[in-house]
C-alpha cells in the first residue's frame, strides 16, 4: 500500500528529491540551553544499549548500534530526514554535481519491499522500462524482505558494466518478472534544449544541480540565436524531482526581474528564516562570474508555459510556483509532487553526515506547497482521452509533513467515470510518455496556448 512508504533511498545515488540548502553547512551543538537533556529516556537508552551488548545472541559492533539508533531517530521524524554513512555522503556529493554510478533510480521501502519512487531519465533503470510503484522483491537471488533500505541500495550499487537481475512485481502483472540491468557510471544532463517550431523553443530540467543554472542561460542563448528567433518558450518540469535551492532561484532568475522574490523559508531557527530573491547573493555559489550578463533579454519578456505533473517536485515546484505567483509564465500540466520542505546536510565528524528537514519553503504569495503541490492554471492531462500515469505523492509518504497553511486533504477523483481498478490497471499497463515526442499531448496543449498567445497580440 503505498500510504505505508517509510523512507527514500537513492541508488546510485544521484537524485536530490527535495530542496538542499548547503552541503557544507556546520552542525553546531544545541543553542537553546534550556532544552535540557531528558535524563530518565537517556537512562532507558543506555539500559536497552547494554542489554544488547551483554545478551544479544550474537556480538554486535559499538559503531553499529549507535548508527542505527541515529538512522532511527531521523527516519522517524519526516520521510526525507535521513542518516547518510560515508559512502551515502560521498554519493550526495557527487550527485549534486551531476555524475555518479549505479542504476539510476530513486527508491524507497515500502512492506519491507523497494519501491521504485521513480527511474531517472537516460539512465539503465530507465531504458530498462522500470516504472514508479514497481516492487522489488529479489537483488540478483537476495531476497529484499529483512534488508534495510540502505543494505539494499548497497547491493544495488557497484561496478560500472556489472549486471544485477532485479525481480519485480507490477501492478497489473499476473507474476513476478525479472529484469537484468547493467550498472553504468551515470552523467544526468540536467539541461536540454530545441526548437519544437519556427520561433518556439523547449528547455527541459531533469534536475536541479550545481550548472543548472548557467546552464539555462547558455541554452537560452542558443534558443535566442536561431533564425526566427524565440517568440514563443515551453519551460518543461515534468518528472523533475528537485535538487538545490541555488539551482531553482537562478532558474526562476532568468525569468524573473532583477530582485524579485523567489521563494522564502521558515523553521524553528533565525537561519531557516530567509528570503531568497532574483538576485546574485542567492543563486551564485561557486561561480565567480555572474553567468546572468549572457542572458538574453528576450528571456524576461518571452511568452512561457510551465509543464509539470505529479513528479515534479521541490525545487521544480519552487520555480513553478513563482513563476506563477508573478505571472510571467502559465502552468500547465497535472497537480505536482508537493514537497514543500527544505533539508540541510549537516556533517559529522565521521565523514557521515545527516540530512535533517529544517523548515518549509512558499511561494512568494506565501502558499505553502507541503503535502499539497502547485494547481497548474491550466489542467491537462498526460492523453487525450484525460487519463494520467497515478504517481507517488507527498502526501502518501508516511509521517510527512502537513500542510501549515491549508490543512485540508483534496480527494483524488476517478478520472472518465471508470472504475478505481480499472483505471489503475490501464496506467499501470501504459506506456510511458517520452517527452517532447509527437505523442506528448501536454506538449501539444502548451503549443496550441503559445500559438494562440501570438494571435491575440496580432
Amino acid at each position: 500500500m503505498r500510504n505505508k512508504l517509510q523512507k527514500v533511498g537513492l541508488v546510485g545515488i544521484g537524485l536530490v528529491a527535495g530542496v538542499l540548502v548547503s552541503l557544507n553547512f556546520s552542525a553546531t551543538a544545541a543553542k537553546d540551553a534550556a532544552n535540557a537533556l531528558p535524563i530518565e529516556e537517556l537512562r532507558s537508552f543506555a539500559d536497552v544499549y547494554n542489554a544488547i551488548k551483554q545478551g544479544y545472541v550474537e556480538p554486535v559492533e559499538d559503531k553499529k548500534l549507535i548508527t542505527h539508533a541515529i538512522s532511527g531517530m531521523l527516519s522517524n521524524l519526516d520521510p526525507h530526514s535521513t542518516y547518510l554513512d560515508a559512502d551515502a555522503f560521498k554519493d550526495l556529493q557527487v550527485s549534486t554535481q551531476g555524475e555518479f554510478g549505479g542504476l539510476g533510480i530513486e527508491v524507497g521501502m515500502e512492506d519491507g519491499f523497494v519501491k521504485v519512487v521513480s527511474p531517472i531519465e537516460d539512465t539503465p533503470a530507465y531504458k530498462a522500462g522500470l516504472k514508479p510503484g514497481d516492487l522489488i522483491i529479489k537483488l540478483d537471488d537476495t531476497l529484499v524482505k529483512g534488508l534495510t533500505l540502505n543494505d539494499a541500495v548497497k547491493k544495488m550499487r557497484g561496478k560500472p558494466k556489472t549486471q544485477i537481475r532485479l525481480t519485480i512485481v507490477r501492478k497489473g502483472e499476473p507474476k513476478p518478472f525479472e529484469v537484468a540491468i547493467i550498472r553504468d557510471k551515470i552523467k544526468v544532463q540536467s539541461v536540454k534544449s530545441k526548437v519544437l517550431e519556427s520561433g518556439f523553443g523547449y528547455l527541459r530540467i531533469t534536475q536541479f544541480q550545481e550548472e543548472t543554472a548557467p546552464d539555462v542561460v547558455k541554452h537560452l542563448e542558443k534558443l535566442a540565436k536561431e533564425k526566427d528567433g524565440l517568440k514563443g518558450l515551453v519551460l518543461d518540469l515534468r518528472n523533475d524531482p528537485g535538487g538545490l535551492l541555488n539551482g531553482a532561484i537562478g532558474v526562476s532568475a532568468a525569468f524573473l526581474p532583477a530582485k524579485t522574490l523567489v521563494t522564502s523559508t521558515d523553521g524553528r531557527t533565525e537561519d531557516a528564516k530567509r528570503r531568497y530573491t532574483a538576485s546574485p547573493e542567492d543563486y551564485l555559489r561557486g561561480h565567480k562570474d555572474d553567468f546572468m550578463k549572457n542572458l538574453p533579454a528576450l528571456a524576461k519578456t518571452v511568452p512561457m508555459v510551465v509543464l509539470v505533473n505529479s513528479g515534479s517536485a521541490s525545487a521544480s515546484e519552487i520555480v513553478a510556483g513563482a513563476l506563477q505567483d508573478h505571472k510571467r509564465a502559465v502552468v500547465l500540466g497535472t497537480q505536482t509532487f508537493g514537497k514543500g520542505s527544505v533539508q540541510t546536510i549537516l556533517p559529522l565528524s565521521n565523514n557521515a553526515a545527516i540530512k535533517l528537514t529544517t523548515a518549509r519553503y512558499y511561494t512568494p504569495s506565501g502558499r505553502s506547497i507541503q503535502a499539497k503541490g502547485i494547481t497548474p492554471d491550466v489542467i491537462v492531462e498526460e492523453t487525450p482521452n484525460g487519463e494520467t500515469r497515478e504517481r507517488l505523492r507527498e502526501a502518501d509518504l508516511e509521517r510527512h509533513l502537513e500542510n501549515d497553511k491549508d490543512k485540508a486533504v483534496e480527494a483524488k477523483p476517478v478520472k472518465n467515470g471508470k472504475k478505481k481498478s480499472d483505471a489503475d490497471e490501464e496506467a499501470a499497463n501504459a506506456k510511458p510518455i517520452e517527452f517532447a515526442s509527437k505523442n506528448d499531448y501536454q506538449l501539444s496543449q502548451a503549443m496550441n496556448l503559445l500559438k494562440a498567445w501570438q494571435i491575440i497580440k496580432r
